[in-house]
């Protein structure tokens, strides 16, 4: 893959990863939008592997706490937080699981990579983030994740298995809507994401590594170095804008992107 190509692919994967935009629709948009060859299933894996240790190096202390509680929650022992963050983590990511393996099954998860279903998704979940920003309180902070809370914004999060939806974007927007402030649902999101990548990259890594060669895996390293990079500046930006900045500029952001989409399809 040319160079330009590889650098492309990593830094949007990477900046929008994180970001309530959707990576996904952004990296099936780029070869419709430009004419550039599809960058393939092992790139793809390869910026999602960077991106996933750019969340862990940043929110490493909930990480390693998680990990330290995981042999516990597995002996049913939820008697630690580090067990009970653990469980959350388990839990909210069943049903991104599970919708997953339906859309995969049943072929849905070809068919909705279209601009249309992408400027649709931008558009109307672009919104729901809009409003779930205004009008939901802040009584709830990431000490007060419960097991029905992340059953429920779990099942937030298998939205984003459409295009354009955006995972970040919807699970913030779930968590807003139960009552967490902005910085609390953006953690809860982060957080939420380490399984649900690690999931998706393993069930996509086994075929690309046994048909992957020298050149090909030399590029998903390059692509995984910059992807790492580009999230890690994206997420330790977004967080720190939180404090002061709303969801609003993403929103507009989307929103405008979701109409041109939608001109371009339907002109």
């Amino acid at each position: 893959m040319p160079l330009f190509q590889l650098i492309l692919v990593a830094v949007i994967q990477g900046v929008t990863e994180f970001l309530p935009v959707s990576s996904s629709g952004h990296l099936i948009l780029l070869p419709s939008l430009t004419g550039m060859d599809d960058q393939g299933q092992a790139i793809d894996v390869a910026v999602h592997v960077g991106t996933l240790f750019a969340v862990i190096l940043y929110f490493w202390r909930d990480v390693r706490l998680a990990i330290l509680g995981l042999p516990r929650m597995l002996l049913g022992r939820i008697d630690t937080e580090g067990a009970k963050l653990a469980l959350l983590l388990a839990v909210s990511s069943v049903p991104v699981v599970a919708f997953g393996l339906i859309l995969k099954l049943t072929g849905l998860d070809d068919a909705l990579r279209s601009i249309t279903v992408i400027g649709w998704a931008m558009l109307v979940f672009g919104l729901f983030l809009y409003w779930a920003d205004q009008v939901g309180d802040t009584v709830k902070k990431t000490k007060d994740w419960s097991l029905p809370d992340a059953l429920v914004i779990g099942v937030w999060q298998a939205v984003a298995l459409i295009p354009g939806t955006s995972r970040s974007g919807i699970t913030i927007t779930g968590a807003r809507f139960m009552g967490y402030d902005r910085e609390d649902a953006a953690r809860i999101a982060m957080l939420m994401s380490i399984p649900t990548i690690i999931a998706s990259g393993a069930f996509l890594a086994g075929e690309t590594m046994m048909n992957a060669d020298t050149a090909l895996l030399r590029d998903g390293a390059i692509a995984a170095a910059i992807a790492f990079i580009a999230a890690l500046l994206a997420l330790v930006l977004m967080m720190r804008l939180l404090r002061s900045v709303s969801f609003t500029p993403y929103v507009i952001y989307r929103v405008i992107l979701g109409l041109i989409l939608l001109f371009i399809a339907y002109t």
